[in-house]
């Protein structure tokens, strides 16, 4: 044994694994049920009386754990993981770990633990979703090696939302009528209004993006419909084509519309109505053959109800209109958006970090106020900045508990944070009480000597 080496006892290691929230199993080299914790006890409705010294063959037939992770791990030799339900139909992620014997070849397993977690309001708000095979794959998510940009630039639609989103989308693709995207801010109304464009028949020619609320309000009449010479002082000698003739033939997106300018309005629904465009300084038309997609997080009714936005142009706009749902109602969609971004920003960043199932339970959960946006956003700033390859709880808390005090306006449930929390402290505690160092409680809870130091000191403790 090495100078600093310290050994645990299972006396030791027990309480520890007593104040663990989610069930432990200790089976044997033979498949012999040791040991349980309460937590155990209460999820599988058995007792350890009931269970200890009995072979784990004996306990899947009376239909206690079925199927036994325990008989897996000691056929297959590695950690398995999988999806099951308890006896009362609870659904159940239950991971089995092999501990061999240290120093012998060939390696021997000397016992197995297992962990037990009731992920049955997870499952039921994602459905049938992609939570459960993403869990069941193992432990964390992976990225791929070959990452396809044009995978990148399609929408994700794994929720019924969505893919009813996407089949209006693409059967409003080859007309040529007006189309209102709405929906919160960061859902996606972009790729919707891109997806409306390459799935029709105007995708060989231009697509063209205009944010109505970035152009300044003196700008805005000579970037759409541009200029002549001279049209005013500074103006260019040759004049600019506007973006709408930019657009010829194709598609331009204009973006926040609920911005634009009153009199610009009364402009823009000329355009809708005549098809053609008069340049700032110009008495002559330029006809246009551009078909035009809006997007909105507003309300426009309520808009046109204030006087804010003109009800013709609101009628005009709105000939069909697709509303995005938020994230939050999407959960399917979560975990192959994370899947996405994890493995876009790891080809970007050129790195190879992955995603621990704690971690992926929580961002399941989370209602993601920012939509699809602010997902992209936690993905590439933990790639960005956690040094260590496995993306943690720990990491995911603290982005989210960052984002809810830099902006008071999202409303985030951080009960899930808070329980951990508990749980951790409960945890820290028991093993202050059974161990003198630091160095020896980092040991047996696997995690660095500094984090537990720095989380003795976040919990007073």
């Amino acid at each position: 044994m090495a100078p600093n080496e310290i050994t645990i006892t299972m006396k030791e290691l027990l309480p520890i694994f007593e104040g663990i929230t989610d069930a432990v199993f200790i089976d044997d080299a033979d498949g012999i049920c040791r040991w349980c914790n309460d937590a155990c006890e209460d999820l599988y409705k058995i007792t350890l009386e009931e269970i200890q010294d009995k072979p784990v063959d004996e306990l899947e037939s009376d239909g206690i754990f079925s199927p036994s992770v325990t008989r897996r791990v000691l056929d297959e030799r590695r950690e398995v993981t999988i999806i099951h339900k308890n006896r009362q139909g609870k659904m159940l992620l239950t991971t089995g770990t092999p501990i061999f014997v240290p120093d012998q070849v060939p390696k021997q397993i000397s016992m197995v633990i297992t962990t037990s977690r009731d992920i049955t309001q997870l499952s039921r708000t994602s459905g049938k979703s992609d939570a459960a095979r993403a869990l069941l794959n193992a432990k964390r998510i992976r990225t791929t090696q070959n990452f396809d940009y044009d995978k990148s630039k399609k929408v994700i639609a794994s929720s019924e939302a969505m893919q009813n989103v996407m089949m209006l989308a693409k059967r409003l693709a080859s007309v040529n009528t007006t189309v209102l995207i709405t929906g919160e801010s960061g859902v996606g109304k972009g790729l919707i209004a891109k997806t409306l464009h390459d799935e029709g028949n105007r995708w060989k020619e231009p697509f063209v993006t205009v944010n109505c609320g970035a152009i300044p309000e003196n700008l805005i009449e000579s970037e759409l419909f541009g200029y002549v010479a001279g049209a005013f002082t500074g103006s260019r000698s040759g004049g600019k084509k506007g973006l709408f003739e930019a657009a010829q033939n194709g598609t331009i997106f204009l973006d926040e519309i609920s911005e634009l300018p009153l009199n610009l309005q009364v402009k823009l629904l000329q355009v809708i109505q005549e098809r053609q465009i008069t340049p700032v300084g110009s008495t002559e038309a330029i006809p246009i053959d551009v078909r035009i997609i809006s997007a909105t997080n507003r309300d426009l009714e309520s808009l046109v109800k204030e006087g804010k936005f003109r009800e013709d142009l609101y009628y005009r706009l709105n000939v069909v209109p697709i509303n995005v749902p938020p994230l939050r109602e999407r959960h399917d969609d979560i975990l192959p958006l994370i899947e996405l971004n994890l493995a876009k920003c790891n080809h970007n960043l050129n790195e190879n970090k992955t995603i621990s199932s704690d971690a992926l339970s929580i961002l399941i959960k989370y209602p993601w106020p920012g939509n699809t946006r602010e997902l992209q956003n936690i993905v590439e700033r933990l790639i960005i900045t956690t040094s260590h390859d496995v993306i943690s709880a720990d990491d995911i808390f603290e982005f989210i508990k960052q984002g809810a005090s830099e902006n008071t306006s999202i409303s985030v449930d951080l009960s899930l944070a808070a329980a951990m929390e508990k749980a951790e402290k409960e945890i820290l505690e028991q093993a202050l009480d059974n161990y003198k160092t630091t160095r020896a409680i980092a040991r047996v809870l696997q995690v660095s000597q500094p984090t537990i130091v720095r989380k003795l000191n976040k919990y007073g403790l």
